[in-house]
């Protein structure tokens, strides 16, 4: 699997390759999609969550991340949530699962809300909650883990943030030297003259004064300080 990708104002051009292990066979498509800044920026609590049983695409679909959020919500205790990041835990230094069924390699999933976090997500980061997992017990929670069966969430690695607010940044402004869509470049048709006799001269001179002047100190080392004069 690979991906190339370029960026051109507001619209992120994605070209997916893929291709078939056991055929060899490669099939490629290209996705073009519309980038398009939060009216509010970045909600200012995330909590971010690793599931263990599951890979970072069965979580991309919306009906996915939909689940994910009721889940949430139940030790959140808020509606309001909405998922900002979904990172594959291999791309965060985790190990490659072994090839037995059932093994997945994780995800990471970043959660956003306006709202403050609830006792029970601030109970399970608390230094007792962290004291109990370096002894490899579960940490502290004061409510129903309303992830299980569905997301294996391991509450060890559980991250709660503060981002703080930041205004939505504009988009580029182009200037008058920008190609337009679908144009074609035209080459300007007159050079304007340059003159190249000095970069000549010191290409040429700068050498043979150089050579000279080692020509000059070895033949005084040779000639001149022999014994005897």
């Amino acid at each position: 699997r690979g991906a190339g990708w370029h960026l051109r104002g507001s619209l992120l051009h994605l070209q997916v390759l893929a291709y078939n292990r056991h055929t060899y066979e490669t099939a490629a498509q290209r996705l073009v999609i519309t980038v398009i800044p939060a009216p509010g920026g970045d909600p200012p609590y995330q909590g971010e969550f690793l599931v263990g049983n599951r890979n970072v695409e069965e979580l991309l679909p919306a009906a996915a991340r939909e689940m994910f959020l009721q889940a949430a919500a139940g030790v959140w205790e808020r509606d309001d949530l909405g998922v900002t990041n979904v990172t594959s835990a291999l791309d965060r230094g985790g190990r490659v699962p072994l090839p037995i069924e059932g093994r997945k390699e994780g995800v990471y999933v970043t959660v956003g809300s306006p709202g403050p976090f609830s006792p029970c997500l601030v109970a399970a980061t608390s230094p007792q909650s962290r004291l109990r997992c370096s002894r490899g017990q579960q940490p502290l929670a004061s409510c129903y883990d309303t992830f299980a069966p569905g997301f294996a969430v391991r509450w060890c690695n559980l991250t709660l943030l503060q981002v703080s607010s930041s205004p939505t940044v504009p988009g580029p402004a182009w200037g008058p030297g920008v190609l337009e869509e679908g144009a074609e470049f035209q080459a300007p048709t007159e050079v304007p003259p340059r003159d190249l006799l000095p970069g000549y001269l010191v290409t040429l001179l700068v050498p043979l004064a150089v050579a000279a002047l080692l020509c000059l100190l070895l033949g005084h080392l040779m000639c001149c300080r022999r014994e005897g004069l």
